[in-house]
């Protein structure tokens, strides 16, 4: 970049700042900070739901579209994993939380969707940007154009990351219908959002929705946080075949945020239609970032909330597309299996099986199979399932399956999962 562009393109990014900073440090910011929420099923049909068209800002809630596109692009065959993006002097700019990327260096699209899974890295989210579409102001259109075809009605992006901007702005019922379609269009990168930690550079960042380690189920999918916005959180979790979508916007701190979620998933799955209300605490920062500044509190609450949660201490047989099928039961006699997929041809059964022995160490003393679909079966899938574990070799198995971004499930001694197959895109 030559001297007189170089200042023009900091002259322009020192009037947005300032204009960032004014919005969000005036004293009557644009949106309330009133607390909002909904509870969704797999249809979209509303369980529950509290000011769900209150608008709000989305802070890093904003990656799930950022991903969306991503994902989209690599399920068209337009992007690769192993490709290399750019990063830019404008991307390594970005304010925390980041991975510290390097202008000039360039890093894989497998590590940008990590680094913004886990760290939630605004650099990363960037450089996915101008990767895809040349600039972020030309892909926060593709996002809004996105979120139209989404029937995202009340949504409207003006950057990647979910950096503080004036314009950025969703509403809770609009999130839940993102969180579906992720769901519902990615079966098979869904399982990014159920990734623990992510090394980059030999620095090791911790997902920070702590949520996962507490509440059983619970599979994804992203956190966020801006001070003019408050705490939110998009989370799906599973029982008894059944998947919710919860989304909180507008929490006092991750603690509260964290109990509002549990408590309405909770409801939820126990059928009850009003979630009681909670005592709330203060925030306790002043940092536009998305790390919440008292992880202190979080993983405090992340201890206690598998206690408070009758789906925490209840069996819950969770048979998701991505993510751990844990059954609360104790310890027999009889062997286990996990599933690996389940699929509309037999061959991509088999496929599956080939991959996840190859994956999975030790495996190739396991026995396995392929299940033909039974006669009172409603979906005609071909289960591709690896047998004779006991239930924490299972459990352990599924882990290391998802950290290699294998769809896994844990089948209890003669139960029958239902995991769901994947398109027929996926399906080999």
């Amino acid at each position: 970049m030559s001297r007189p562009h170089l200042s023009r393109f900091l002259f322009t990014q020192l009037l947005v700042a300032l204009a960032g900073l004014y919005f969000f440090s005036s004293a009557s910011p644009a949106f309330a900070k009133v607390e909002s929420s909904i509870v969704v099923d797999e249809t979209g049909k509303v369980i529950e739901e509290r000011n769900a068209d209150l608008p709000n800002y989305p802070a890093s809630l904003t990656k799930m579209m950022t991903l969306y596109l991503a994902f989209e692009g690599l399920e068209q065959g337009r992007l690769r994993l192993d490709q290399r993006f750019p990063v830019s002097h404008y991307a390594a700019m970005q304010a925390p939380s980041k991975l510290g990327l390097v202008a000039g260096d360039a890093i894989t699209l497998h590590d940008l969707i990590l680094g913004m899974v886990t760290k939630s890295a605004n650099d990363a989210a960037v450089v996915v940007a101008e990767g895809i579409a040349g600039n972020e102001h030309a892909f926060a259109e593709r996002m809004n154009q996105k979120a139209r075809a989404l029937g995202m009605t009340r949504t409207n992006f003006r950057n990647a990351s979910g950096l503080p901007n004036p314009a950025q702005s969703t509403t809770a019922r609009d999130l839940a219908k993102l969180a579906i379609a992720l769901y519902r269009d990615f079966p098979k990168e869904y399982a990014y959002f159920a990734t623990d930690e992510f090394t980059y550079n030999g620095v090791t960042h911790a997902n920070h929705n702590h949520l996962m380690d507490a509440f059983e189920g619970m599979d994804g999918i992203k956190t966020g946080y801006i001070r003019a916005a408050g705490f939110n959180l998009a989370a799906s979790a599973v029982r008894d075949n059944r998947r919710l979508f919860g989304i909180v916007m507008g929490g006092q701190s991750a603690h509260t945020r964290d109990t509002k979620m549990a408590q309405l998933l909770t409801d939820g799955f126990a059928g009850r239609t009003q979630a009681p209300d909670i005592m709330t605490a203060d925030a306790s920062s002043d940092d536009d970032a998305d790390t919440p500044p008292d992880n202190t509190l979080s993983r405090r609450a992340a201890r206690t909330l598998a206690a408070l949660s009758p789906v925490g201490r209840a069996e819950a047989a969770t048979a998701a597309r991505a993510g751990v099928l844990r059954h609360g039961r104790h310890e027999t006699g009889e062997r286990w299996s996990i599933q690996v997929g389940a699929y509309a041809q037999e061959s991509g059964a088999q496929k599956a099986l080939s991959l996840a022995v190859a994956k999975l160490p030790g495996a190739h003393s396991k026995a396995t199979q392929v299940l033909a679909p039974g006669e009172t079966d409603k979906e005609r899938f071909f289960r591709a399932r690896i047998s004779n574990f006991s239930r924490l070799e299972a459990e352990r198995a599924c882990r290391t399956l998802h950290k290699r971004h294998l769809q896994c499930a844990v089948v209890a001694p003669g139960a029958r999962a239902q995991l769901a197959a994947a398109p027929a895109r996926h399906a080999g």
